[in-house]
């Protein structure tokens, strides 16, 4: 059988397992033992052993449980609903209003959650219902909702690129700085679509009543300064070297705890559910890592992902043409993983094959984070969009609709990452 029949074998294998219920991080394990069984000569017992307990210790994957806390402790303090107060004052008076503050709210609680799902929770909890009753449309409070949120997943400090980072063996460091600009230009690209719907229909905004004086926006901004010391301590020690991520995690824990118990109504029941929740999702995603390092080690010794870029690089496929196929590839694969399920399964066999037609693995990250971000706002399986609905009520088919403009401008900024990458490049280049 051939390398590509055995790998088109060993994925329709896989989605088999998926689709009858078997969690991933085991559907990727029985999948390994297929694999080094059947395509292998190596000694399945000690590959298995020697891979778990090496990825298990892994010090960089130490950082993914710290920020899962940090981002714990936020979603159940006030700060967020005091990043709220301080931003809305500046932009009621822009096109769009305040919708921006969906946008630029989703931005700065990204920076400091790195997840994306809390991300859409905590900034949705608070907008929702503020801004249905302003009157303030459906769509858009859903749409920028929904869209901004992904940026959880690109603005670091993001777990996702934590995860990629030990997946590939990359800098999470130079990831983290690698994120910094193409999310900015989300957050532009964002805003500037808010802008255009509101210049084309200005009767789809409300107009706010009174207004706020300068003195009293400067007095009602000093509630964001807890927030962006603490996303300005996490990144800059890690931008500057000074600390490592999982160092900078470590202290963002700790200025998390402090600054929510300085804001006040932060008890340590609620301290104590933080820790379950990060518990619970840290070691749901250490699972399904151990699973795909073993696939991956596994893939290995079958010699698959090699032959496969190697049969692939028959084809002479430009470097453009290879990355149409697997963003197509990968928003279909979105559709019904998670994001972090799409990463650790599909980066062992496509890693190879980008390295082969010289395109640059830490910029192929961020490539990578781009369009998973896109399947958090896809059904079936768009995490953004069950939260959202879970926080509204409203059918999860009018969601995904709302969010749909901002799947495309997620689509628009993979072309252009991909037509500049210095976007990507700049930043770690300096360092």
């Amino acid at each position: 059988m051939s390398d590509p029949m055995i790998f088109l074998t060993l994925l329709v294998v896989l989605m088999v397992m998926l689709a009858s219920g078997i969690w991933v991080a085991v559907s990727l394990a029985l999948l390994a033992m297929t694999g080094l069984a059947f395509f292998s000569n190596a000694p399945m017992g000690q590959v298995l052993a020697t891979t778990m307990w090496s990825y298990g210790h892994s010090w960089p994957l130490a950082a993914l449980p710290l920020f899962i806390l940090m981002g714990e402790i936020l979603l159940r303090s006030r700060l967020a609903e005091d990043m709220f107060s301080g931003l809305a004052p500046w932009l009621g008076g822009l096109p769009g209003r305040l919708l921006h503050v969906n946008v630029l709210g989703c931005a700065i609680f990204a920076a400091v959650s790195g997840s994306s799902a809390a991300t859409a929770a905590t900034i949705g909890r608070m907008s929702v219902p503020e801004l249905t009753r302003r009157g303030y449309p459906e769509s858009l409070i859903l749409g920028t909702l929904a869209g901004s949120a992904t940026l959880g997943l690109l603005i670091p400090p993001s777990i996702i690129m934590i995860v990629y980072g030990v997946a590939t063996e990359q800098s999470i460091a130079r990831l983290f700085v690698a994120g910094v600009l193409p999310g900015l230009m989300l957050v532009a690209l964002f805003a500037g679509y808010v802008m255009v719907r509101a210049w084309m229909n200005p009767d789809l905004i409300p107009a706010e009543v009174g207004g706020m004086s300068f003195g009293e926006k400067v007095k009602a901004s000093k509630q964001l300064i807890p927030v962006m010391l603490l996303i300005i301590g996490v990144i800059a020690t890690i931008y500057t070297g000074i600390a490592s991520p999982t160092d900078a995690a470590a202290v963002g824990v700790v200025l998390a705890v402090v600054l929510a118990v300085a804001a006040g109504n932060f008890t340590l029941q609620k301290l104590v559910d933080a820790f379950m929740a990060a518990t619970r999702t840290s070691c749901m995603i250490a699972f399904i890592l151990l699973g795909a390092a073993v696939l991956s080690i596994s893939m290995g010794f079958t010699g698959i992902p090699r032959n496969l870029a190697t049969w692939i690089g028959g084809f002479d496929l430009s470097p453009y043409a290879l990355l149409a196929v697997l963003t197509v590839f990968f928003i279909i694969l979105g559709c019904f993983l998670d994001g972090i399920s799409v990463v650790v399964l599909t980066t062992s066999i496509f890693l190879p094959m980008v390295e082969a037609v010289g395109i640059d693995p830490l910029w192929f990250g961020i490539y990578l984070v781009l369009v998973v971000e896109m399947s958090q706002i896809t059904p079936p399986i768009g995490f953004n969009l069950f939260v959202i609905q879970g926080l509204t009520g409203i059918d999860i088919l009018r969601i995904a609709r709302a969010a749909f403009p901002f799947f495309l401008l997620l689509l628009l900024a993979a072309v252009l990452i991909t037509v500049f990458p210095h976007i990507v490049t700049y930043l770690p280049s300096l360092m």
